[in-house]
């Protein structure tokens, strides 16, 4: 399982590295249309876990804040937080018994390359805060399980008008020996500060 794991991560970050490389290398006549030097966002999320969390749950439900700055209108910086739910589902290892739902606090910062018409790719790291122990099942003690802090590393890419803002992202949460991720969708509305 770890070496799956391992695989996959050495694979995203090879695949974000390669973004990162021909976003800097390639001459790309960009233009957003949003050149607000500061906006801010509310979003709601959703995804499927993959690693380890496909394990205890089949989705994850949340919302975000994103503030961002424009550094250019072809560049933007971004601070994420808010909170995401993976919904614990039933173990098929034991009768009645269901996972806990896990919940974790993001908190990440980007960056934005906007290519054209709208269209962005992103790069975002920081960490995420567990709210509920991994792995634990509903209506049991939980003290025997612990509330990790992860290092979230998250590729993804985008559209945004002067309103809206839809991205599709990988995450991976990384960190004390149990690393998994998602794979989501974002919808916010956004405004200009």
């Amino acid at each position: 399982m770890k070496n799956t794991t391992m695989k996959n991560m050495t694979k995203m970050m090879a695949v974000a590295i390669a973004a990162v490389a021909i976003l800097f290398t390639t001459k790309v006549k960009a233009q957003t249309v949003t050149p607000d030097k500061f906006r801010f966002g509310i979003g709601i999320e959703g995804g499927i876990p993959t690693g380890n969390a496909h394990d205890i749950s089949n989705v994850e439900l949340g919302g975000t804040a994103r503030l961002q700055y424009g550094l250019s209108k072809s560049v933007a910086l971004t601070l994420t937080s808010g909170y995401y739910n993976f919904f614990g589902k039933n173990d098929p290892a034991l009768v009645n018994t269901k996972f806990a739902s896990l919940g974790m606090v993001p908190a990440k910062l980007g960056i934005k390359a906007f290519v054209g018409s709208g269209f962005y790719f992103s790069g975002e790291a920081g960490a995420g805060f567990e709210t509920r122990a991994f792995g634990a099942y509903h209506g049991e003690n939980t003290q025997g399980f612990a509330k990790d802090t992860k290092l979230i590393l998250s590729p993804g890419l985008g559209w945004a008008s002067k309103s809206w803002d839809v991205g599709a992202r990988y995450e991976n949460y990384s960190g004390q020996a149990n690393n998994y991720g998602l794979v989501g969708l974002r919808i916010a509305y956004g405004f200009g500060l």
